[in-house]
């Protein structure tokens, strides 16, 4: 019997996702928390606000009903900003069955807790339920209008892992999977705080030297925080890891990467947010990141100032000389 994929959040990355497991041939349905979107989805078929080229697969369907997406659905994937993500569980919990599998493409911490997304489902729904994260790097509307991508799908069940690959996987959508659900979910989350600290030093005006050292120096924020917490290396250098990394510090279509090049030009953090429209998740991941390095004592000298430029009202061209100014050391740590 064919498995059936509920996508639980219609911005631009869950539409992309329901678009992309519909083509495929699964029967999928689409859930958002605003009934007139929704309306406007069953209407056009289309998701006007985000994917306007993008018609839906007539195995597509949408509803503004929770308790339609768990009557309908197998494989439950949550696709909502980190913020309501456990929003989005408890209203889920009630329908679920023993049966029904949880995935996510959310990349972040729970934002009231700091939490590790895998974490807050257990907390939320048990630790018998199987629960799987999916990452790399991604752009909806490249997923959307079929050009080629590749992402991990790391799951607490290999079996499930499986599944859901099978789900999405075709000739222009390679996936991997994985075990490591902490280094994914690290890799997805810790890169969008360092998008934003490429984009502020674009922002200022400085050059590609600039951007290769944050990348890489970033990169190795991610893996100490990241093995600290008990992912895998090898996780920080692969797709959830550096692939993600470099994808959103590089190209403008990542928002995290426009906030920061906006505040490095001066303007607001509202002024911002308002311009770009959509979710910008590096903003309370900083936050979330931030106080986990404080926890476990972990050196992160560029998570630090883009929090103190977010929160503390650092200027961006002073956070950028602390780097610079750090104590004189070597790259590889003995």
């Amino acid at each position: 019997m064919q498995n059936k994929l509920a996508v639980l959040g219609a911005g631009s990355w869950g539409t992309a996702l329901a678009i992309l497991a519909a083509r495929n041939g699964t029967p999928t349905m689409l859930w958002g928390h605003n009934p007139e979107h929704i309306e406007s989805l069953k209407k056009t078929r289309l998701n006007q606000q985000y994917l306007p080229k993008n018609p839906f697969p007539d195995s597509l369907s949408v509803t503004p009903e929770i308790e339609s997406i768990a009557t309908f659905a197998d494989f439950l994937l949550i696709v909502v900003p980190s913020h309501a993500f456990k929003k989005t569980l408890t209203k889920l919990a009630p329908y679920l069955k023993e049966s029904h599998k949880i995935a996510w493409a959310t990349k972040g911490f729970c934002d009231d807790s700091g939490e590790l997304l895998h974490q807050t489902v257990a907390s939320t729904l048990g630790t018998k339920i199987c629960s799987a994260a999916l990452s790399g790097p991604t752009f909806a509307s490249e997923v959307a209008a079929n050009l080629p991508t590749a992402v991990t799908i790391a799951a607490t069940n290999p079996f499930f892992s499986q599944q859901l690959a099978e789900i999405f996987r075709n000739p222009r959508f390679r996936v991997y999977t994985s075990v490591d659900i902490i280094g994914v979910q690290i890799g997805g989350a810790v890169k969008n705080v360092l998008a934003i600290a490429a984009g502020i030093a674009d922002g200022l005006g400085f050059g590609a030297n600039t951007r290769a050292a944050l990348i890489t120096r970033g990169l190795t924020e991610i893996q100490r925080l990241g093995q600290k917490l008990g992912g895998k290396p090898e996780s920080f250098v692969g797709l959830a890891g550096l692939g993600d990394l470099i994808l959103t510090c590089t190209d403008n279509q990542s928002r995290n990467r426009r906030f920061g090049l906006a505040i490095g030009q001066g303007q607001t953090h509202e002024s911002a947010k308002k311009d770009i429209g959509q979710e910008i998740e590096g903003i309370a991941t900083a936050k979330n990141t931030y106080q986990l390095a404080k926890q476990y004592s972990i050196e992160m000298p560029i998570v630090e100032q883009v929090y103190k430029v977010l929160y503390n009202g650092l200027d961006p061209n002073i956070a950028v000389q602390n780097l610079l100014l750090r104590e004189q050391k070597s790259e590889i740590a003995s």
